[in-house]
């Protein structure tokens, strides 16, 4: 999905001193031991940080909370962050905040997701909202490795300035990568770019009709197709939602954060079977 302008901004002249720029790398290991999941192997570099919540009596999930400590992403900045599921692991990885991504002076942030889910795994890839200031320049990818027969739900959610705060876009630039393979076959692809008036564009029939928020959603595993109906209906008019091929894949749109999110958090309880949502997601 390509969604351009020929008159998006060009970059700043070379030419001035390169400004320090924050850089993030966190490498987290899961394993099943005792019929719970606890971390095996930890690193953390940079502005990149993790957390293990722990959850309720009887819980076999972990719950991993990332942590960007530089409050805030810029061009030029860097956050890499893998995580890997041993067999029978399970795990729900969330963001402590929305992560912003601010006006770029030159380059774009770049952000790269790398998951790796073991036999028999279960990982719930749910990252807090990305809110994109005016002159944001983000490229961000997700990459999945699947075991054949584990469990994968992932949500992105983005929302164009803060409408509460009478934020707009004029320009801005995303681009927005997703690859998801199982058992070694590539199961999902997707590209997303956006470039040039953001409000302009977003003010379309052919996109957001003048909406400010957007979120995908996809879901593989055991229960996906029969998720299908109900998760229609919890997406209303301004969503929707297919199965096919092993994998359940919605889209919502908004006209502001906070709509967004209230269909967002019953969606995710439904694809998760019920199961409670981090404590950092709730209303």
């Amino acid at each position: 999905m390509i969604i351009a302008h020929p008159e998006a901004p060009a970059r700043p002249a070379p030419g001035r001193p390169a400004p320090q720029r924050a850089e993030g790398v966190l490498r987290l290991a899961l394993k099943q031991e005792a019929g719970r999941t606890r971390p095996d192997r930890i690193y953390q570099e940079g502005c990149a940080k993790v957390r293990l919540v722990k959850g309720p009596l009887g819980a076999t999930e972990a719950e991993p909370i990332l942590i960007n400590s530089s409050g805030g992403l810029t061009g030029g900045d860097r956050f890499s962050v893998e995580i890997e599921l041993g067999p029978g692991a399970e795990a729900m990885a969330s963001t402590q905040a929305c992560e912003r991504i601010y006006r770029a002076s030159g380059g774009e942030v770049e952000i790269r997701n790398r998951l790796r889910l073991g036999p028999g795994a279960r990982l719930d890839w749910l990252p807090q909202e990305t809110i994109l200031f005016d002159g944001a320049a983000l490229s961000r990818s997700l990459e999945a490795d699947l075991a054949p027969d584990s469990e994968f739900l992932a949500v992105e959610a983005i929302l164009f300035g803060r409408k509460a705060m009478g934020e707009t876009l004029t320009h801005a630039t995303l681009r927005d990568r997703w690859r998801i393979r199982q058992g070694g076959r590539l199961l999902h692809a997707e590209d997303l770019r956006l470039e040039g008036p953001v409000s302009e564009i977003l003010a379309r029939a052919s996109t957001l009709r003048g909406g400010a928020a957007l979120a995908t959603l996809l879901h593989v595993g055991r229960r996906a197709e029969s998720l299908l109906e109900p998760l229609r209906e919890i997406l209303g008019a301004q969503g929707g939602a297919s199965f096919w091929r092993g994998r359940l894949l919605a889209r919502l749109t908004a006209p502001d954060g906070l709509s967004l999110r209230r269909r967002l958090e019953p969606a995710l309880t439904l694809l998760r079977g019920g199961r409670p949502l981090s404590r950092l997601w709730r209303m």
